[in-house]
């Protein structure tokens, strides 16, 4: 994919820049921090993630965090570690904390704030559920998949029992449980969710069910299932042809995908075709600077085919 950022809960799509604003927005709307005021004294500072913290001219992301970290601080002196406003803090601070690569410090922040929200709010509370994926998605970026499986499968259950298994939440989490799995040596438990959230994303966007197509590729190839894996990524790349063309990018990258796993499969013949119909098309859009870093790799990789079915001319004449 081109844009390889993480996607946080309430944060800019695909994680790797974390919107604190969206965050606090997110958590207001989910789980109406915000709304009546209760009974207690209030810091003088406005909520956590005010719109100064990501927009502040000359502010550097240490400095943001330290903003992040002084809110926290009046919130837990003046409301209680346990006030949803305290709450929202410490997500909003362990988000920040993930943006500026201190995963360990982000990690911490987010288990302590998933705690108070269980104890504070409840176990199915929409702050906690937002908070649960974040720590989750936490977990995933420190490639601790083990526990952020257990996570997804939290949120799974209990997103199923409150707004059904069709549900784009659900959905959302059955599939990055489904990751977990492949990512922790379970490719049939994998199989089976991946499986299962394209059959309950009737109608869902184009791509998002690319994504999942693409996913479900990858834990058939962790299987074992190398001919089902081709076939995944034929449909993926004859509905991206459809949705952006042929000489798109994104297409581009399935379609080496696909050359590659027919190659894989022990389909050499095919595996060979696809790599020069992709090249042919990555030279053709060669001024996407993506593209052209993307023809060098399927060069190779079809100068290796070459070279495997006895071809070393047609191998040299690539270069």
């Amino acid at each position: 994919m081109r844009n390889s950022k993480v996607r946080w809960r309430g944060a800019l799509v695909r994680v790797g820049t974390v919107s604190a604003v969206s965050l606090w927005r997110s958590l207001r709307r989910l789980g109406g921090v915000g709304g009546p005021r209760t009974s207690g004294p209030h810091p003088p500072h406005p909520p956590a993630a005010a719109p100064a913290v990501d927009s502040g001219a000359g502010e550097t992301p240490a400095q943001r965090a330290a903003w992040l970290e002084r809110t926290l601080r009046e919130y837990v002196e003046t409301l209680g570690a346990d006030h949803p406003r305290s709450i929202a803090a410490r997500n909003n601070l362990a988000s920040k904390y993930a943006q500026i690569g201190r995963r360990e410090a982000a990690v911490e922040q987010f288990e302590r704030a998933l705690a108070d929200a269980v104890a504070a709010l409840g176990e199915e509370h929409s702050q906690t559920d937002v908070i649960r994926e974040n720590l989750a998605l936490c977990y995933e970026d420190a490639r601790r998949f083990d526990e952020a499986g257990a996570q997804w499968e939290v949120l799974l259950q209990q997103r199923q029992h409150r707004l059904g298994a069709t549900a784009a939440e659900t959905v959302t989490a059955r599939s990055r449980l489904a990751h977990a799995y492949r990512r922790t040596g379970r490719p049939d438990a994998a199989v089976a969710h991946y499986e299962r959230a394209i059959e309950d994303s009737t109608g869902a966007p184009a791509e998002e069910l690319e994504n999942l197509r693409i996913g479900l590729g990858r834990a058939y190839r962790s299987a074992g299932r190398l001919d089902d894996t081709v076939q995944q990524l034929r449909m993926v790349l004859a509905q991206r042809r459809r949705r952006l063309g042929a000489r798109h990018h994104d297409s581009l990258v399935v379609h080496h995908r696909l050359a590659r796993a027919y190659r894989e499969a022990g389909r050499f013949a095919e595996g060979i075709e696809e790599l020069e119909a992709a090249y042919r098309h990555c030279l053709a859009a060669a001024g996407d600077p993506e593209v052209r870093m993307l023809a060098m790799r399927v060069r190779r990789d079809l100068a290796g085919a070459y070279r495997a079915a006895g071809r070393p001319r047609d191998a040299a004449a690539l270069y």
